[in-house]
């Protein structure tokens, strides 16, 4: 992949099939001018059987008839002649193809089909296409403006280690004119539209390749192999690459109805952030985000842990960013006596030495004594990054600022960010730009960028500690079933997994009536077996807190008299007699996501997870350390931590429960469609968790049915 796209990128020449002499509006007519004027050094070849020449080039009356080689064909013509086209340009040699034509898949089904008709067209003839439906791409390091809209008519465009796919033309290439305008240069930018053929994840992975990015950014609506998603995020991590990602459409326009809790507490938009959390992204969410961590990531320095320190002219502005240090989950911890003693040096006695550090109107506009402060905390082993504000400063003071702190970041590891007032500092702000010093407009910018270069550092931390599976593969015999598996038989397959359930018992009807003595210590639950009853609750099949053996059977006569009330026809297996358990009630569950597999879920019980959405999502398989972090994630975390005199849940047994259910999840993929065992009752430091409830719901058998196949 890494070599596969070149072409694409650098093409040898273009030819614009349906150039146009007007080079304003018509499609076919702008790439014709930004390729011919703007700096493009490659040959570039109208083709149009109307004219002999345009803009002052021979023009081809057919795709065959343009000089060789020529590795990139721009289609601008009606939709009804784009898979005759492609088919030249496989005929002619032409490897790649961008459509800019619409009127496929976007406007219905018989654009639909025509689509298939392109996407068959390119695999009969070995063009790989681009679109149909896109605004095109750039090559900015080459003056490459193969496309059209306003961006392709801006020739200022700055170049640099910035590259963009983009699911969106027009939003994602007003994105590049934005952080251009704003000193953030890209490299490649690609307009994906309809993907009949090249898609998303293919340019992902081979820009991620490119030694020349240093960060990429996605603008996506949706993706068909969320697998592959994780596979380049891992591959971004080890790459040490950040991928800033901008998911749209992840409104919840409701989900299918399901037998488990689980899968109501999974969303689409739950499923792509829990893959991001897992590589090597970065979710943003707004333009200013995606120039401001931009920003961050190219001055190439990460820190190596949570404390800030803050440096400002202002003392309301110290405060400010402690606020918003605070909010992201930094600390700000006093100098060291070695550095506070350092600022003594040349600060007013006046002046606070703490955290943050207000330098004082007096040395606000010595630009040496500020970059000493600087140094001196870059120095101080407690300081991971160190946030600069000052308001503003203008012509040659801003310009000496800058260039001291150049030379002082030169000589450190750690980052420095910047908040000034852009418009009053564009000397001091040029100087930045050319040392990669990250600097915002505003401090709350700045602490945010500060959180994503932390977060993206975390991941790697994380990255290096995962471990493999601890969890050996088990066989189920799963035979020809489907649907829902009772609870009993839930539990069992949980079991040889290594997941401990509470002890119970299955009767039929006759049996538990015959019983003499119970066959295990009160208090019990007892509850219906039947793979027709998922919520036993609702439809009365459950009675807990039972005292002694003739309550156990009076219970059973009732569940099962209300069961045959609720559900006449549903079948029943039993009677289950199962001891109560004790402890922190946790919900745990699997949803098999249709692009992404198993997804695993991890929640607080009771309204902690249905009322106020306390979960947490990854996709399976975790390791103990991923399913460690997930239980931190939770905001009721510190229930488990032992609250108002309780004693500390077995974290560990926990941890060991969610990781080995996403084990079962992934090697059993192909049959188990949700999983939910609710509530698992986790017991003190040392006392495990057990299971007192459980549901399996397995998709149809394959033909080969029998095994999982992951």
């Amino acid at each position: 992949m890494k070599h596969g796209f070149r072409p694409l990128f650098y093409p040898r020449s273009v030819a614009i099939v349906g150039a146009s002499s007007n080079p304003g509006y018509s499609v076919g007519g702008q790439p014709l001018r930004s390729l011919a004027t703007f700096g493009f050094k490659g040959a570039v070849h109208p083709v149009n059987p109307k004219y002999e020449v345009l803009n002052d080039l021979p023009c081809y009356p057919a795709v065959g008839k343009v000089p060789r080689p020529c590795d990139l064909a721009l289609v601008a013509v009606a939709a009804s002649r784009v898979p005759g086209v492609i088919r030249e340009c496989g005929a002619a040699g032409i490897p790649f193809a961008v459509i800019l034509s619409s009127g496929f898949r976007e406007i219905g089904e018989a654009g639909a089909t025509l689509q298939q008709q392109v996407a068959e067209a390119a695999r009969q003839s070995g063009v790989r296409v681009i679109g149909p439906n896109c605004q095109g791409i750039m090559n900015l390091a080459t003056r490459m403006f193969a496309g059209f809209g306003v961006a392709f008519q801006r020739p200022d465009l700055q170049s640099g280690p910035v590259a963009m796919v983009t699911q969106s033309g027009g939003f994602g290439y007003s994105l590049v004119t934005r952080a251009s305008d704003v000193g953030i240069g890209f490299n490649y930018v690609v307009s994906i539209g309809n993907e009949c053929d090249v898609s998303t994840l293919d340019l992902l992975e081979y820009l991620l390749e490119l030694d020349e990015v240093e960060v990429l950014t996605a603008y996506i609506e949706g993706i068909k192999d969320g697998r592959r998603l994780l596979a380049i995020g891992e591959r971004a991590l080890a790459l040490r690459k950040p991928i800033l990602v901008w998911k749209v459409g992840n409104s919840d326009s409701g989900r299918r109805a399901s037998a488990s809790h689980t899968a109501n507490l999974t969303s689409d938009a739950t499923v792509y952030r829990a893959a991001f959390r897992q590589g090597g992204f970065i979710e943003i969410g707004e333009v200013h985000e995606l120039i401001d961590f931009s920003r961050g990531f190219l001055s190439r320095k990460l820190p190596r842990g949570r404390n800030v320190t803050v440096i400002t002219s202002s003392g309301g502005a110290g405060v400010l960013l402690a606020d918003r240090c605070d909010e992201a989950g930094f600390r700000l911890p006093p100098p060291a006596d070695a550095t506070r003693g350092r600022l003594r040096e040349f600060m007013p006695e006046f002046a606070s030495v703490a955290n943050p550090v207000d330098v004082t109107a007096e040395l606000s506009g010595d630009p040496a004594a500020l970059n000493r402060a600087v140094a001196a905390f870059l120095d101080d082993p407690a300081t991971d990054q160190v946030i600069v504000y000052r308001g503003n400063v203008t012509g040659t003071i801003g310009r000496t600022w800058a260039t001291g702190l150049g030379a002082v970041a030169a000589g450190s590891d750690k980052p420095i960010l910047v908040s000034l007032l852009q418009e009053q500092s564009r000397d001091a702000l040029q100087v930045f730009n050319e040392h990669r010093i990250s600097w915002f407009p505003t401090p709350g910018r700045a602490a945010a960028a500060a959180a994503a270069l932390m977060k993206f550092s975390d991941k790697l931390a994380h990255h290096a500690r995962r471990a493999g599976r601890h969890v050996p593969r088990q066989e189920i015999g799963w035979g020809n079933a489907s649907g829902t598996l009772g609870e009993f038989r839930s539990k069992r397959v949980l079991a040889a997994y290594g997941i401990r359930g509470v002890r119970e018992t299955l009767h039929s009807p006759a049996e538990l009536a015959a019983l003499q003595e119970s066959p295990l210590r009160f208090p019990l639950a007892v509850k219906i077996e039947s793979p027709d009853i998922p919520h036993k609750s609702e439809a009365g099949a459950v009675r807990v807190g039972i005292g002694d053996l003739d309550a156990s059977k009076k219970a059973a006569e009732e569940v099962l008299e209300s069961v045959r009330r609720h559900a006449p026809a549903a079948r029943i297996d039993g009677i289950i007699l199962q001891e109560m358990a004790a402890g922190t009630e946790v919900i745990v569950g699997v949803v098999n996501d249709a692009y992404f597999g198993p997804v695993i879920v991890l929640g607080l019980g009771g309204i902690f997870a249905e009322v106020l959405g306390d979960v947490t999502h990854r996709c399976a398989p975790v390791d103990l350390h991923t399913a460690r972090t997930m239980i931190r994630e939770l905001k009721g975390h510190k229930v488990l931590l032992g609250a108002r005199g309780r004693p500390e849940a077995d974290l560990e047994a926990l941890a060991d429960t969610v990781s080995r259910l996403s084990w079962l999840a992934w090697d059993h993929a192909d049959r188990i469609a949700e999983i939910d065992v609710n509530p698992l009752f986790v017991g003190p430091a040392g006392g495990g968790a057990v299971a007192a409830d459980a549901l399996i719901v397995l998709g149809k058998p394959a033909l080969d049915a029998g095994g999982g196949s992951r």
